[in-house]
């Protein structure tokens, strides 16, 4: 099996594996998701009405405030959250929010993220090291 190794910055969280969700939207925990069924929930997102929940999600840049840290606690809690985020720009809330919650964080890669994984791709997300390796 053919796979490609993607680097970015040394991110948090467990090594991770799963299927990646992938849009060029932005990211909200509170505005974009409906957490309680566990789909994007905001009508006007490119993910709206996709499942989430244990996905790798692929996304452009953390937005929001505050909220987003205890709500991605919140989610894990519930078993209702993704397993990673893989971002282009990260912000200190959304890296706070992954901390608390358990949930693996890479930002900052040497390409566009949003266009080097295709939605349904199996990633591997290390942290530690800040690579993805997506196998094809």
């Amino acid at each position: 099996m053919a796979e490609r190794i993607i680097k970015g910055h040394v991110g948090i969280g467990p090594k991770v594996t799963g299927e990646a969700l992938v849009a060029s939207d932005n990211f909200s925990a509170r505005y974009d998701l409906n957490r309680v069924e566990g789909i994007f929930s905001r009508s006007t997102h490119k993910l709206v009405g996709q499942n989430y929940v244990g996905k790798v999600l692929v996304l452009n840049a953390a937005k929001g405030g505050v909220a987003t840290a205890w709500m991605l606690r919140e989610m894990a809690a519930r078993e209702m959250v993704p397993i990673a985020l893989l971002l282009n720009f990260a912000n200190p809330i959304m890296a706070q929010g992954a901390a608390f919650g358990d949930v693996s964080l890479i930002d900052r890669f040497d390409v566009d993220i949003t266009e080097a994984i295709r939605t349904g791709e199996k990633v591997t997300v290390d942290p530690e090291s800040g690579t993805v390796t997506v196998y094809g």
